[in-house]
């Protein structure tokens, strides 16, 4: 039974998390009725990484993300994209340089400029908001855990001032039974509740509804590359829906490509579509799953998901990504490994799969250099020398790509009409 407040106390509760006390069987509950965000159909989300460091930052991290094998420098780096840096108010120098011999800048992840900037870009460009990852083996680590706290505080208060959706989303890469790595999660999830108030900030807060209750994504589930256990996965679920204090969420599982048939990136167990079927959204990772000539073909496969999830009562997130390439991450992989061919590839995607009738997107990555997928600001101008950058097509300018995805949101909530062929610059 819910806790009667007087007056002045209940203007209080504007502010904070709901709370009703376990005390003789009443339930306590932290999370806010609502949200400004009550569901994520008809919304167009990115995932945000906020992962990269810089020396001199304060994280202590030195080129995170940046850096391959503890080097940064010209033949040695993890990213293939270089970002456009003319806006941000705090840059870092390289031992790169441009053609011109100029040093090559970068940003930091952990710096609040960085993070509100990209929060600025969202909205000027129409994207919905972001799912923030957190990676387990950050959880795990007090360095890496510092910063991606930073982080996830500096994105709560850039999301209210832009107006923008976020939610949780847990890599589970690595996960292992025997490392009691569930009970990790569990306990970051609480402390996140507790000590951030995540989605208890009112019903006007920022947070990502769906079905009416919090939405908490979890990444790599049913991979047989990955460590992590399904009876694991199980737990977190009952726990994140069921706990007397802590559930009442719902759950997007991301799951691989080829979840549906058990086919060839999938766990070989059955188990995998019971799990399914205790979330709420099924997200498949479908980077480097195809090219702009096979994508027709992979088509097909994302509508007879969207039935299979009907039939379920689940929802459904495709996945869509711009292009890929990671190069300088694995050298024998070559550079722009999926060209992104001036936008169409990105826009083929986009179209397919609201066509298909998708009624939500996720769009991977906004900031992920790494693996050639971000959105955001690319320079044509990344620094000459021993490593390998891509570059936009000519004529196509840095934002073109956020434009793109702003584009298909506005297509996507029935604002303009469905296109086929993508808008140009």
């Amino acid at each position: 039974m819910k806790r009667q407040l007087p007056g002045k106390h209940a203007i209080a509760l504007l502010f904070l998390p709901w709370v009703y006390f376990y005390n003789g069987g009443t339930l306590e509950k932290k999370y806010s009725d609502s949200s400004a965000f009550p569901s994520y159909k008809g919304l167009t989300m990115t995932g945000y990484q906020g992962w990269f460091n810089t020396p001199g930052d304060g994280a202590g991290r030195g080129w995170n993300h940046y850096a391959v094998n503890g080097k940064f420098e010209p033949g040695s780096c993890k990213v293939d994209l270089w970002p456009d840096i003319s806006e941000y108010e705090k840059t870092y120098e390289t031992p790169f340089k441009h053609a011109d011999g100029s040093p090559a800048r970068l940003f930091s992840s952990y710096d609040s400029q960085t993070v509100d900037l990209h929060f600025k870009w969202m909205k000027e460009y129409g994207i919905d908001g972001a799912f923030v990852q957190r990676a387990l083996s950050n959880i795990k680590d007090p360095v890496s855990l510092h910063h991606t706290d930073k982080v996830l505080r500096n994105v709560l208060k850039a999301s209210v001032q832009y107006q923008r959706a976020i939610a949780i989303m847990y890599d589970f890469s690595g996960m292992n039974e025997e490392n009691n790595d569930c009970q990790v999660v569990i306990s970051d999830w609480k402390r996140l509740v507790d000590s951030l108030h995540i989605a208890g900030r009112g019903n006007k807060q920022t947070y990502l509804y769906h079905n009416g209750k919090p939405l908490v994504a979890i990444w790599g589930v049913g991979f047989p590359d990955r460590s992590n256990s399904l009876k694991e996965t199980e737990k977190i679920i009952a726990f994140l829906k069921n706990d007397p204090v802590y559930g009442g969420c719902s759950v997007l599982l991301g799951v691989p490509a080829y979840w549906r048939d058990l086919g060839k990136d999938t766990e070989k167990d059955p188990y995998l579509h019971e799990l399914i079927r205790k979330a709420d959204i099924v997200r498949p990772w479908l980077v480097g799953r195809f090219n702009e000539d096979s994508y027709d073909d992979f088509k097909d496969r994302i509508k007879a998901d969207i039935a299979w999830c009907r039939a379920n009562k689940l929802d459904y997130a495709p996945v869509v990504f711009p292009g890929f390439s990671w190069h300088n991450m694995h050298p024998a992989s070559p550079i722009d490994q999926i060209p992104r061919d001036r936008g169409k590839f990105f826009w083929q995607q986009l179209a397919g799969a609201i066509q298909e009738g998708a009624e939500m997107l996720y769009i991977t990555m906004f900031d992920e250099m790494d693996e050639g997928t971000a959105i955001f600001k690319i320079t044509n101008d990344p620094p000459a020398g021993q490593s390998s950058f891509l570059r936009l097509e000519a004529g196509v300018p840095s934002d073109y790509y956020l434009y793109l995805t702003g584009m298909a949101a506005r297509m996507l909530r029935k604002e303009i009409p469905f296109q086929k062929d993508r808008p140009l610059p």
